[in-house]
């Protein structure tokens, strides 16, 4: 738990120098939160935490966000220019992987949260600030880079932490999670994309 929290704190005043830094930049801070984040699960199953106390964390991490996501304590994570309740369906979404799967699926909690955390946020952050076709859907600007970021990211994570599957099988996930993650808003992708991903290696991988 103190390798997890020093992590985490670490994280958070790196993305408060960021947004002090580049305040004309608000996503930036907010993805190095959103990518950052996914780490903890791997470190939690380096450390072997248990359920109980890696669900009480998520569970109150969740409350946290939820109560910035009505208050602004933290803007570095919320000020995103449009309504999103990304940071509260992230936590959600870990709190309930963990439930589920938590520790005999320790790798299948890392991927479905880390293909989310590395695959979206890369995707947003490079999507973002080089130049390729975009289009709008529900409202959300969608790129090709973002696009193919999120495919390939998403893939070299399942390849990693899911090995034991067939590469039909990863590449079925991914473009899953590709297609899924282009027909979310309001940031609901945090919580559906993870929920997709461990439902599918779960059914396919039993």
């Amino acid at each position: 738990m103190l390798l997890v929290s020093i992590w985490l704190g670490l994280l958070f005043i790196s993305s408060s120098l960021i947004k002090s830094t580049w305040p004309q930049q608000p996503e930036l801070s907010r993805k190095v939160v959103h990518i950052g984040a996914g780490f903890a699960l791997p470190l939690a199953w380096f450390s072997h935490i248990p359920l109980s106390i890696a669900l009480a964390a998520a569970l109150f991490a969740t409350a946290l966000a939820a109560i910035n996501h009505r208050w602004r304590l933290l803007p570095a994570l919320e000020d995103v220019g449009r309504a999103s309740i990304g940071t509260v369906a992230y936590g959600a979404s870990v709190t309930l992987l963990l439930g589920l799967f938590w520790p005999q699926r320790a790798d299948l909690v890392c991927a479905a949260v880390l293909t989310m955390a590395l695959g979206d946020g890369l995707a947003g952050l490079l999507g973002a600030h080089f130049p390729s076709r975009r289009w709008q859907l529900f409202g959300q600007t969608k790129s090709l880079l973002g696009t193919a970021v999120m495919a390939v990211v998403t893939l070299l994570v399942l390849l990693i932490l899911l090995p034991q599957l067939p590469i039909y099988q990863l590449l079925a996930i991914a473009a899953s999670a590709t297609l899924l993650e282009q027909f979310s808003w309001g940031g609901i992708d945090n919580f559906s994309v993870p929920l997709l991903v461990a439902a599918m290696a779960h059914w396919l991988g039993s």
